[in-house]
């Protein structure tokens, strides 16, 4: 699951290098804070503005046991209800920085009081905090600016509040209070007559301790709901990860409201799209409302949104942080929380971006007094703490003081345990394990924090969306009935059958389609990481076969016959090219096997998957006579033989570790296949779809002669062959007796793998095997021939003890007889360069000047696992770029240097040194950056320094390539990787990648063609540079560790032109 993750990004000019801030006195000045109030929310705070180099000291008035003497938190008792007092307190101790709290305070102008007196204050006005300082104002302001929301009325008469309650279209069950109040003064009723009872206890009965004159009855509304908080500076706003609070006091929602008893973020259930909908409408409306009606608001807005099944509605607007929201978002940021408050203040904030804990997620969980919220017991001691800490969470405290060296409870709401994780479920073990370790006497906590979560996480698979609580924007099902074949369009045998039009079912007839008495079978798989490479290739109109393959084959296992097949796409982006090629390859397979297609569903899921990848499941349903079922297991004998029938080559099996082997090796995804003539590279060798054996087999499979089937698939040759086997039998297998696919060979050099690692993580050239009769063998072999390669392979024998159940003979030896010349000849080469493969990454600045750059492909290769490089920052000339988003959601800093801002050429790359010196960087890639950077610069980073060229030749690679590529279709064009060098006379190229001239291309399509072979190529030169592989000689010219194998592929592309 992935975190929510807005840019960060900080502005660098000349004249603030160091500081960001227009008033940098103020800056300096700002080293003492004041927080005022008493809770969890004041703790975490203080704690997050302790962190700061720039704040000397954090005083927290009146502040909890656990502000009190910690570190540079320390409490004060100042009367912070006088703001006169308040503001000579802040004068005389210089508190350059107040943080207000509780809403009450800032409905008393507390901002206002102390801005007017020249203290600086984080916040907003009282009129401007009205929006969540008074309720019925708030609804108002609601209606007036057609802002969705609940229905609501107003009411002084206890009477007529309860006729309009028992009156009402709606479920009027929602009383509260119209003034400023807690939550637990909310009351959400069960029925009309609670709520009746409620409204008159609240204008009659005064059961809130003081005079209220008006009771607001509102809708109840139902749906998922969540908190979004954003800073506001006036004029800009940034977003905040969104955080979904549980208020009710006990499991199951059940008991009275509360502000909250446990709280976490991100929320899964609220997807990327939705979210970015939201902002940009709702969120941007209100705050453009609130500019219309004179409210300068500057500090924190907090909006409570509600997903019903009409929409996204607003449920309320507080202006402060709220209690759980403030705990759990403060941990998830990764910027200087006082100098995100002083942006607000200046109104900067759109030369600030924020930066979120990537792929984390903080959980935060309330531990309260029994009796909670009206009665609980104060002065229990609070144990457990030190060992609670020591698991390295963080405890707020709340309702807390000091006595007598001890910590005791002070109310009802007592301290809050916060984790964060990678994960939800790992944040609420961690959460949990430290609750457990406290202890006070009548301790009590909520034991399903994120139950709401979870059971969407828990969901996430399932094809059918509709019975979760995710809301219905998320949910994309996209099916073109139109482009998929019927049912029936191809099995016109199987009368019985109905397609799968989009949610209805899809029946099938095995009656109409000639069964008797038929077993069903059933097979669910996904791809792998096949999957990820055929999208890092940009090749997806194979894989689809590759899922029915591995589904059908199975199915074959058991002699069935496949009938129907159905499959799953969920992807971070609907592409729709993309989802209609792996619906075309889909098609087509079912039509290779004999099987119908009755429908898919897609479901574009953000929150799960990154724009550009997907996930694909898919299932068969088979059908098998009962008495033809296999494996027959009790017919295997001794001397039984064994028929191999070849595969295409790796089909799904062992692709993490194709993917280790890759990053590794000296050639990537797209070189040319090692030894070959053609045009076909790498990466399409390996995507090779797997072969379906369905309509060749089946008929064998039915003749009765064959005792079993197996798919080799999980486990290699050795583990498919073992599974199948009685254990009284072994079977041995000769590998000179089949052909082995040079692939095979290849990754066992590259992998340096034994001949017993290939067979348990590959088909090795065998994609099934038939156990037949010795007698009928030779006959069943000429029928497979007729169609695929097969061969007679090996033999069953009677297993010995201490003997392997399978024995693979002269695999080894196969394997290097069945070498290409291209590996036989770079085995026996020395290497030009003995550099030793990295053992740690290799930093990395990435430098951009506009969109259309290849930075998502270089983040997006370096987040391999075996990748040699990581980029530490990405650098700009330009603000407000969209690739600055994209870095920051990975978790990348960024840095804006504007070159209008300097006067030469030197002082401006003298910035941008700096920078790359601050953050340890080795190798520089300039990624769209155009810039033209100074020969000190150049010589400096000699050697370190990667670009691109839209051209496979330098005399273009100034002008317009595209365009001198067109007059000519017999052309190729494509891109050039090199080393940038002082002398531009030089050419240091590390790879180039051609794309094809079709004579329908224009400077457009041939333009876009040209980026994305950027995007394949620049990353794997990326990689190639950082592991060593290759590196610019003291001549200007770029040496491979693997030279000789320039030559000798130049010898064999010769040979193949010759030939």
């Amino acid at each position: 699951m992935s975190c929510y993750v807005f840019p960060r990004m900080l502005y660098i000019n000349p004249l603030t290098f160091i500081c960001c801030s227009a008033n940098s006195k103020q800056s300096q000045m700002a080293d003492r804070v004041l927080v005022i109030g008493s809770g969890g929310r004041e703790h975490a705070l203080a704690w997050k503005l302790a962190t700061s180099p720039q704040v000397k000291q954090v005083l927290v008035a009146p502040g909890n046991a656990g502000t009190a003497a910690n570190g540079k938190i320390s409490n004060s008792a100042v009367l912070t209800s006088n703001h006169t007092i308040l503001v000579q307190f802040c004068k005389d101790h210089n508190i350059g920085l107040v943080v207000a709290g509780p809403e009450a305070l800032l409905a008393a102008g507390i901002v206002d009081d102390l801005v007017a007196a020249g203290v600086r204050c984080f916040g907003p006005t009282a009129k401007a905090a009205q929006l969540g300082t008074n309720r019925s104002f708030g609804n108002v302001f609601l209606d007036q600016h057609g802002i969705p929301a609940a229905r609501w009325n107003t009411f002084t008469n206890p009477q007529e509040a309860c006729t309009f309650i028992t009156s009402a279209d709606f479920p009027a069950l929602v009383v509260k209070p119209s003034g400023l109040g807690p939550t637990k003064e909310v009351v959400i009723a069960s029925s009309r007559e609670e709520a009746c009872k409620a409204a008159q206890e609240i204008l009659q009965d005064n059961i809130f301790g003081d005079i209220r004159e008006t009771v607001i009855i509102e809708e109840l509304l139902k749906g998922e709901e969540f908190t979004y908080l954003c800073f506001v500076d006036g004029v800009t706003f940034a977003p905040m990860p969104p955080v979904q609070v549980q208020k009710r006091l006990l499991d199951g929602d059940q008991g009275p409201s509360t502000i909250g008893m446990g709280a976490y973020g991100p929320v899964p259930q609220i997807s990327q799209v939705l979210l970015e909908k939201i902002t940009s409408t709702l969120v941007q409306h209100i705050l453009d409302c609130m500019k219309q009606e004179g409210m300068s608001y500057a500090g924190v807005l907090q909006i409570e949104f509600i997903l019903t099944k009409d929409g996204v509605k607003v449920l309320n607007c507080s202006c402060h942080f709220g209690e759980l929201q403030c705990q759990v978002v403060l941990q998830l940021l990764r910027n200087d929380l006082y100098e995100v408050m002083q942006a607000t203040i200046n109104g900067t904030l759109c030369d600030f971006t924020l930066a979120w804990s990537d792929n984390c997620t903080a959980v935060s969980i309330v531990m309260a007094s029994d009796g909670c919220p009206e009665h609980y017991n104060k002065g229990k001691e609070i144990t457990g703490l030190l060992q609670a800490k020591e698991r390295g969470l963080e405890i707020f405290h709340g309702a807390t003081i000091t006595q007598d060296d001890k910590v005791v409870t002070n109310g009802n709401r007592v301290l809050t345990v916060t984790a964060v994780k990678k994960d939800l479920m790992s944040a609420l073990e961690e959460a949990y394990n430290g609750l457990a370790a406290i202890y006070f006497h009548g301790a009590t906590y909520r034991k399903d924090v994120g139950y709401q979560a979870m059971r969407f996480l828990g969901h996430f698979m399932s094809p059918s969306y509709e019975d979760r609580i995710a809301d219905s924007i998320a949910c994309h099902v996209l099916l073109h009935s139109s482009k998929l074949p019927a049912a029936n369009g191809f099995k016109s045998e199987i009368a019985g059958s109905r397609g799968h039009q989009g949610r209805f079912p899809a029946a099938f007839d095995l009656r109409a389609s000639g069964y008797c008495d038929p077993i069903l079978v059933s097979q669910t798989k996904g791809i792998g990481t096949k999957l990820k490479i055929a999208q890092l290739c940009n090749k997806h109109n194979m894989i689809g076969q590759d899922l029915v393959a591995m589904c059908v084959n199975d199915i074959l296992v058991h002699g069935a016959e496949p009938l129907f097949f159905l499959d799953y796409f969920a992807c971070g982006k609907l592409d729709v090219g993309i989802a209609q090629a792996i619906t075309d390859g889909i098609a087509e397979a079912c039509k290779l096997a004999g099987c119908a297609l009755l429908g898919r569903e897609t479901n574009e899921m953000p929150n799960m998957c990154s724009p550009g990848e997907y996930n694909l499941i898919g299932f068969a349903v088979g059908a098998v006579e009962r008495g033809r079922k296999l494996p027959q297991q009790e017919r295997i004998v001794d001397g039984d033989i064994l028929i191999g029938i070849a595969s295409s080559g790796l089909h799904s099996q062992g692709f993490s570790l194709v993917r280790k082997i890759l990053l590794t090796s000296s050639l990537h995804y797209f070189s040319p296949v090692p030894g070959a003539c053609g045009a076909q590279t790498l990466g399409e060798q390996l995507l090779t779809p797997a072969k379906i054996y369905s309509k060749v087999l089946l008929p064998v499979l039915r003749s009765g002669n064959v005792k079993a089937y197996i798919h080799i698939a999980e486990g290699g040759i050795l583990g498919s062959l073992s599974q199948i086997l009685p254990e009284q039998f072994s079977v041995v297998l000769d590998a000179h007796n089949w052909k082995i696919p040079e692939v095979f060979s290849w990754l066992q050099e590259e992998g340096s793998l034994s001949g017993g690692e290939m067979a348990q993580m590959f088909n090795c050239g065998i994609g099934a095997v038939l156990v037949v009769e010795k007698e009928v063998a030779g006959r069943i072999l000429t029928d497979v021939q007729k169609y695929e390669d097969a061969w007679l392979i090996g033999k069953v024998i009677r297993h010995l003890a201490g003997s392997p159940l399978v024995e693979i003979k002269n695999l080894h030896e196969a394997l290097l007889q069945n070498k290409s010349p291209f590996l036989q000849n770079v085995s026996e080469v020395d290497c030009l360069i003995q550099t030793p493969r990295a053992k740690r990454k290799v930093n990395v600045a990435v430098l951009i000047s506009g969109a259309g750059t290849s930075l998502a492909a270089l983040i997006t290769y370096v987040k391999e696992p075996a990748s040699c490089a990581q980029v530490v920052v990405v650098i700009t000339n330009r603000s407000g770029m969209e690739e600055l988003k994209n870095a920051t959601r990975a978790g990348i800093p960024t840095r804006v240097i504007d070159h209008k801002l300097y006067g030469s050429r030197s002082e401006y790359d003298g910035t941008i040194d700096r920078v790359l010196e601050e953050f340890s960087v080795e190798l520089i890639c300039l990624a769209g950056f155009m810039r033209v950077l100074s020969n000190n610069f150049l010589k400096k980073w000699n050697g370190k320094i990667l670009s691109t060229y839209p051209s496979l030749s330098p005399l273009t690679k100034g002008g317009n390539a595209h365009k001198q590529a067109l007059p000519s279709p017999e052309k190729v064009a494509g891109c050039t990787v090199h080393f940038v060098l002082e002398d531009t006379n030089l050419e240091a190229v590390i790879l180039q990648e051609p794309v094809s001239i079709k004579i329908e291309d224009t400077e457009e399509t041939l333009s876009e063609k040209v980026k994305e072979a950027e995007n394949r190529v620049f990353p794997i030169a990326l990689q190639l540079v950082a592991s060593g592989m290759v590196q610019l000689g003291a001549d200007g010219k770029t040496y491979w560790k693997r030279e000789s194998w320039k030559s000798i592929h130049r010898k064999e592309s010769q040979h193949c032109s010759s030939s």
